[in-house]
């Protein structure tokens, strides 16, 4: 997380109503900068320009335009452009080949749409700055050994 400004999150889901409604909760309830699209290509590009300290990004992504790119898709160009930024995959998918899926493509973590998605993407965002934070300590510290 940047200490000096205030943390920037995408979100990415082609569902215009579940899209707002986790806008306004992020808006409501954290600090964050938040910036919303609703296809993978429209939030590449914007990640060209700005890098977000998190995405969620939607797993299917099709429901405005067949031809948009998926989730998957979006994920791995995401990945080839800066492999750092997390992104946390969200579905109305509870198959678990979809969540193995996901983290096969470096997701850093799969959370299936429910009324407890809001909270459980805060949990995974708090555990990624969590964890970055301990990586950075502990690189520090292999560097004085």
């Amino acid at each position: 997380m940047k200490s000096d400004s205030k943390t920037t999150i995408f979100l990415v889901d082609d569902d215009a109503v579940f899209l707002k409604s986790l806008e306004i909760e992020f808006i409501h309830n954290t600090e964050y900068i938040v910036e919303t699209f609703a296809t993978g290509e429209l939030c590449l590009a914007k990640v060209a320009k700005i890098k977000p300290d998190v995405i969620i990004l939607d797993y299917q992504l099709d429901g405005i335009d067949k031809e948009a790119m998926n989730g998957i898709q979006t994920l791995d160009k995401i990945k080839e452009f800066d492999p750092e930024i997390p992104v946390i995959m969200l579905s109305s998918q509870d198959k678990i080949e979809v969540a193995v899926s996901c983290m096969h493509h470096k997701a850093f973590d799969y959370v299936v749409k429910s009324e407890t998605a809001f909270l459980r993407l805060q949990k995974n965002i708090a555990a990624f700055f969590h964890f970055e934070k301990i990586e950075k300590e502990l690189n520090w510290y292999m560097t004085r050994m």
